[in-house]
C-alpha cells in the first residue's frame, strides 16, 4: 500500500500553488474547478510522485486554531542534504517566513527546520 496523496484547504489558491511550485520544485495540473459546490483544486506533484492537492471552496470557515492541535501536523519534505536545509530555509526566512525551529538535529536524530509557511501552515524540512 502507498499513500495517494494529502489534500490541503488554502484561502489563497494560486498563492499556495506559486508558493510550493517556488520553494519545493512542484509540477501543477492545470486545476479543477466544479461549478456545483464553488470548489476549485490543484495536483501538485513533487520529485519521487508525492502528490499535494490543494483546495479552496467558498465560505470556508477559518477556526483560527493554532498550530499545536489534535489532527494534521506539518508536511516534510526531506533534501538531498544539510546545507539544502540550510539554504531553504534561510530562502524562507529571506522570504518572510516565520522559522518555528531550526534547523537542527533533532532528539531522534532528524536534521530539520520547521517553516510557517502558506497561510501558516507547517511545513518540515529535513535530511
Amino acid at each position: 500500500m502507498k499513500l495517494g496523496h494529502i489534500a490541503l484547504y488554502v484561502d489563497d489558491l494560486e498563492a499556495a500553488r506559486r508558493f510550493f511550485m517556488d520553494y519545493f520544485g512542484a509540477r501543477s495540473n492545470d486545476g479543477y474547478f466544479n461549478p456545483g459546490t464553488g470548489l476549485r483544486t490543484y495536483f501538485l506533484t513533487f520529485e519521487g510522485g508525492s502528490q499535494l492537492e490543494i483546495m479552496n471552496r467558498p465560505a470556508l470557515p477559518d477556526t483560527g486554531e493554532k498550530a499545536f492541535r489534535a489532527g494534521y501536523a506539518h508536511i516534510a519534505f526531506q533534501l538531498e542534504s544539510r546545507a539544502a536545509v540550510d539554504q531553504l530555509t534561510a530562502r524562507l526566512a529571506a522570504d518572510g517566513y516565520a522559522v518555528l525551529s531550526g534547523p537542527r538535529v533533532t532528539g531522534d536524530g532528524y536534521y530539520e527546520s520547521c517553516v510557517a509557511g502558506v497561510e501558516g501552515n507547517v511545513i518540515e524540512i529535513t535530511a
